[in-house]
C-alpha cells in the first residue's frame, strides 16, 4: 500500500510520531533498495530495545511500505495505544493459546493482500548481554513456508541509547544516532515444498538470525559471536509452578 492511500487513522500515527522521531534520532540508514517495492513481505528484526519498533516502522514507511506489527495482545489493552494498534491494522497473538491460530490466519491474510509483516523472532528483547539475536522462535519461517513471501533481514543498532534493557534506563537526548540496516531476502528456497516439521522450521529459523545477526556485525563493525544466543531455561522446583 502506498503512502498516499494510507487513510485517516494511518496519517494520523505519521503526523504524532514522525516528527518526534525526526527531532529525537540521528538516523543512517542501508540497504532500502532490499525493500520489495511491492508485494507480501516478511520482515525479521533484531530486538534489543521497546524503541526498535519505531525505527523499523520509519524505515518501511519511508521506504514507501506500511508495516503491519505481530505484538502482544497485552499491548492492546493500553489505553490509546491499543486503540490506534487497532485502527493501524496491527495484529496482536496470544502465545499458548488457540487466539495464537487466529493470529496465523491474520499474518497469511496480510501477505496475501500485499502487505508487510513484521515480525520478531525471538518473541521479547535480546538476553544477549552483548545485544546479540538470540535463537529465534519459528512463526517466520512458519509463515514464509506457508505463503511462500520473502523473509527479509533487518537489523538495528543505537537504540539502547534511547532505551536500555539491561539498566532500564530510557533517555530523552534529541539526536541520538541510530542505524537500520535492511538485508537481501534470506534464502530459503532450500526448504520450499517441505513439510512444516521442527527439524524445517529450526534450520529456516536459524538461517534467519543468521542472516540478521550479520547486518547487525556489519552495523557494529564488530565480529559476530560465532553462535546465536541461547538462554538458558528457567528450572521449576518442586515448590513452584510452571508458567
Amino acid at each position: 500500500m502506498g503512502q498516499r492511500r494510507l487513510g485517516f487513522w494511518r496519517r494520523l500515527a505519521v503526523v504524532l510520531v514522525l516528527p518526534t522521531l525526526k527531532v529525537w534520532t540521528k538516523r543512517r540508514w542501508y540497504g532500502l533498495e532490499n525493500m520489495p517495492p511491492g508485494g507480501g513481505v516478511i520482515i525479521t528484526p533484531n530486538h534489543m530495545s521497546q524503541f526498535d519498533p519505531l525505527l523499523v516502522a520509519h524505515v518501511i514507511y519511508a521506504a514507501g511500505r506500511w508495516p503491519r506489527f505481530l505484538a502482544k495482545a497485552s499491548i492492546w489493552k493500553v489505553p490509546f495505544v491499543g486503540f490506534m494498534l487497532r485502527k493501524t491494522r496491527q495484529i496482536p497473538v496470544e502465545r499458548g493459546s488457540v487466539e495464537a491460530v487466529k493470529s496465523l490466519d491474520s499474518l497469511v491474510e496480510a501477505l496475501r493482500e500485499g502487505g508487510v509483516v513484521v515480525i520478531y523472532p525471538e518473541g521479547t528483547t535480546t538476553r544477549d548481554p552483548e545485544l546479540w539475536p538470540m535463537r529465534g522462535k519459528t512463526g517466520a519461517a512458519r509463515l514464509a513456508l506457508l505463503t511462500g513471501a520473502p523473509v527479509v533481514p533487518m537489523a538495528t543498532w543505537g537504540s539502547q541509547q534511547v532505551h536500555d534493557v539491561r539498566t532500564k534506563k530510557i533517555s530523552l537526548k534529541p539526536r541520538r544516532p541510530v542505524s537500520v540496516s535492511v538485508g537481501k531476502p534470506v534464502d530459503l528456497s532450500h526448504w520450499k515444498g517441505e513439510a512444516p516439521t521442527k527439524a524445517v522450521l529450526e534450520q529456516m529459523t536459524e538461517a534467519i538470525q543468521l542472516a540478521t545477526r550479520d547486518l547487525l556485525a556489519e552495523l557494529r563493525q564488530e565480529a559476530p559471536p560465532p553462535e546465536l544466543y541461547a538462554p538458558a531455561r528457567r528450572v521449576t522446583g518442586p515448590t513452584e509452578r510452571s508458567a
